[in-house]
């Protein structure tokens, strides 16, 4: 089914609020929606994370499995990503449109957090050296889709891979190249994603007239011209970019919108991290307490 459509004044009328810096909602072109974190919501993965943002809703779930080493990587696990698009998210993700869709952005997750731009340290996830290794399955639901989709589930991956823990192994050198390992069971010898803290956010920033925005609701988007997606670490270091839709930008706004995603990122990470870490600690404080608890972060980013 087609995206809904918008009639020319209410077009001019979002356009025209944004150049004067005052969104339909009241925000301003670079503040974020309200935004509702929670980790630890599968009990059944090695870590898990849901973010809301705005009416966008989405479900990350990490598995760390044993598996095969890869032909040409004999010193490296591995990293594989999935994206899948709810039908009743929206009319666009109804019948064959949902598969597109899904390809898209299980792409471009793929290149967000596989290889050296995801911080994360393959070559820790090595078991065996040539035969096995830990392999990370990243899935991302999303369940319902209100704008700025991507970014969300970049936001809610980085938080899945903070909750992850991976097994502590013990190999065996058996002798004539032979190699056996055992997998423990105990959850306080497991250890965080190495390298988790170096995992890169995405920024979007969508070109809507002469200005641009990020965190866009539906509306919003669909007077964009062109979006700029930054991916950032912690550290401020760029990991990645990429142009989207048939509009232009013109290279002094697409160094302005590149500069500023750096420091929105940057920004974004050390409030999310802190908020997580906030909320681990708290967590920690209840198990000693012998309470049942359930990890639960909420904050707006405005930046």
């Amino acid at each position: 089914m087609p995206a809904p459509l918008l009639s020319p004044a209410e077009r001019d009328y979002i356009t025209q609020g944004i150049e004067t810096d005052c969104r339909a909602d009241g925000r301003g072109c670079l503040d974020y929606r309200h935004f509702v974190l929670e980790t630890g919501v599968l009990s059944q993965t090695s870590g898990s994370a849901r973010c809301r943002l705005g009416d966008s809703d989405v479900l990350v779930g990490v598995k760390v499995e044993v598996g095969e080493i890869e032909y040409g990587q004999p010193n490296e696990g591995r990293v594989v990503c999935n994206v899948e698009c709810s039908p009743s998210a929206s009319q666009q993700f109804e019948g064959r449109g949902a598969d597109d869709i899904n390809n898209q952005l299980t792409l471009s997750m793929d290149r967000l957090f596989n290889g050296p731009q995801s911080g994360i340290d393959v070559s820790s996830l090595c078991i065996i050296p040539g035969q096995q290794c830990w392999v990370i399955y990243i899935d991302a639901m999303v369940m319902d889709c209100g704008g700025n989709l991507f970014d969300c589930i970049a936001f809610t991956t980085r938080a899945a891979l903070f909750d992850t823990r991976i097994p502590r192994t013990e190999v065996q050198d058996m002798g004539d190249g032979e190699f056996e390992f055992e997998v423990m069971d105990d959850i306080e010898d497991a250890t965080p994603v190495p390298g988790w803290a170096q995992s890169p956010v995405a920024i979007t920033m969508y070109k809507i007239g002469e200005r641009y925005v990020i965190d866009p609701t539906l509306l919003e988007e669909l007077c964009s011209q062109a979006t700029l997606t930054v991916a950032i670490n912690k550290d401020g270091q760029l990991c990645g970019m990429e142009k989207g839709q048939s509009g232009g930008i013109n290279p002094s706004l697409l160094t302005e919108m590149t500069q500023m995603a750096t420091t929105l990122g940057k920004s974004f990470i050390e409030q999310l991290d802190a908020k997580l870490a906030d909320d681990e600690r708290r967590v920690q404080e209840e198990r000693a307490q012998g309470k049942q608890v359930r990890k639960l972060g909420f904050f707006a980013a405005v930046i």
